[in-house]
């Protein structure tokens, strides 16, 4: 387990949930922020990006965990993400439409703002939201983001564009080099 809140429980992705995943990642209505749901071979090539993040940056993409029945409902984590040049943390969360509005997203990403800052030491972290996903948006901004820029990001020969969302680290310590 990486990190518990009052009703999940994030730990690393693991083969076994494909299935689980693909209830989301095959979902057109839950991946409409990537343009489209995914196909058999994009669901396991996002397992596997998940799996070696683990082993490249220990972290990445979390399963969610509804503590009240074991089950997968979504994924959370931090990431390592292009923001218009620059690579930045991002924090991500993905969740099966049943769970929607329920406030787990936020519940998730809390526990995964405060890993970055404390098991991280992150200097600050985003969240980088389709101009159009009204609600991933409210999720950033009860974390306390603040929206701070735009950008397009190209996807599968599309241009998205993203609302930059931002939020400091203010008990980071401030190095003089």
């Amino acid at each position: 387990m990486i990190l518990e809140t009052e009703r999940l429980y994030l730990r690393e992705l693991t083969e076994e949930d494909l299935p689980a995943l693909c209830l989301m990642l095959q979902d057109a209505e839950v991946m409409y922020a990537y343009g489209h749901a995914f196909s058999d071979e994009e669901a396991r090539q996002w397992l596997d990006k998940q799996l070696n993040s683990y082993l490249h940056d220990g972290f990445g993409l979390w399963a969610m965990i509804l503590k009240e029945s074991g089950e997968l409902i979504g994924q959370c984590g931090i990431t390592v993400q292009d923001c218009a040049g620059d690579e930045v943390l991002e924090i991500g969360y993905l969740l099966r439409k049943e769970y929607w509005h329920q406030g787990y997203a936020t519940e998730a990403a809390k526990g995964c703002v405060e890993y970055a800052f404390t098991t991280l030491f992150a200097p600050a972290v985003y969240a980088l939201v389709r101009d159009d996903n009204l609600p991933s948006q409210q999720v950033a901004k009860r974390l306390g983001m603040e929206e701070v820029g735009s950008f397009v990001r190209h996807y599968c020969g599309e241009d998205l564009p993203h609302l930059i969302f931002y939020l400091e680290n203010e008990d980071s310590p401030v190095l003089d080099l």
